[in-house]
């Protein structure tokens, strides 16, 4: 019975596709409790990694390298790969040479996470990406995103929502095109409740891009790639979410389906 029940585990194991996670880098100012200086950390959310393992995936952290030959190695190995949130998107990287924060900025991610996108959709593997994620996605296609929400104009007869920084609960509502990926992906719902913590988002599309979500207010929230089987970005966090709104969880499964090879429908 042991050895049966060792190989249904074994069985079990090699059905989670490996789901590849690009790190967020946090820097550490010296201070009292640590006076010396310490090393950038690379590192991933405990949400994130939960919602890929409870939808079936194995989450594995990808190394924030600069190397084309070590990246394309780990793309050719990944069953999916993943993108977080984290800082801001450099608005050089569109041609807006505008004075901007340089501490809300990431350039590592960036080169990073460019190289990453374009890598994944010349291999065709299924790509999720959240918040920046989504932000990174549509630039490294050739567009350009609005860095900040709070002076957008809302949608006629509205006011903005609050889009920052509301994790563990539902925000704000979300309009989703009908039959596209995002559509299947949360269980075919055209409107859904999802939570909100940014003052960036997409503006002008990227090459082969299709906006497919806004919420109520008219704030881009979700885009795709519909010439891919699976690549699509969700301006909100589901990892926080996963547990509490279905929807949520229906795109984490989607995702992780897609990269085990299985048809969404």
């Amino acid at each position: 019975m042991a050895d049966v029940e060792k190989a249904a585990s074994l069985r079990a194991t090699s059905d989670r596709p490996l789901i590849l996670v690009a790190p967020r880098l946090e820097v550490t100012a010296p201070c009292l409790k640590m006076p010396e200086k310490l090393a950038p950390e690379e590192a991933a959310a405990t949400v994130f990694l939960d919602a890929i393992l409870a939808a079936g995936g194995l989450p594995f952290m990808m190394p924030l390298t600069e190397d084309d030959d070590v990246l394309a190695r780990m793309v050719d190995m990944a069953g999916g790969i993943a993108i977080p949130g984290g800082q801001d998107v450099d608005p050089k990287l569109w041609g807006d040479e505008g004075p901007y924060d340089a501490a809300l900025l990431c350039p590592p991610r960036d080169r990073f996470e460019m190289k990453l996108v374009r890598a994944a959709l010349a291999a065709h593997k299924p790509l999720f990406a959240t918040c920046r994620g989504a932000q990174i996605l549509n630039v490294a296609l050739g567009g350009t995103l609005c860095m900040d929400v709070p002076g957008m104009t809302p949608a006629d007869g509205m006011v903005l929502w609050r889009h920052a920084p509301i994790l563990s609960d539902p925000a704000h509502p979300v309009e989703v095109k009908e039959g596209s990926l995002l559509y299947r992906a949360v269980g075919g719902a055209t409107s859904i409740q999802v939570n909100s913590s940014h003052h960036c988002c997409v503006d002008t599309l990227g090459r082969g891009v299709e906006l497919v979500a806004r919420a109520t207010d008219g704030v881009p929230e979700g885009i795709e790639v519909p010439s891919e089987r699976f690549c699509l970005g969700v301006q909100w966090h589901p990892e926080y979410t996963w547990r509490s709104l279905p929807t949520d969880f229906n795109l984490w499964k989607s995702f992780v389906a897609a990269a085990r090879g299985d048809d969404l429908g």
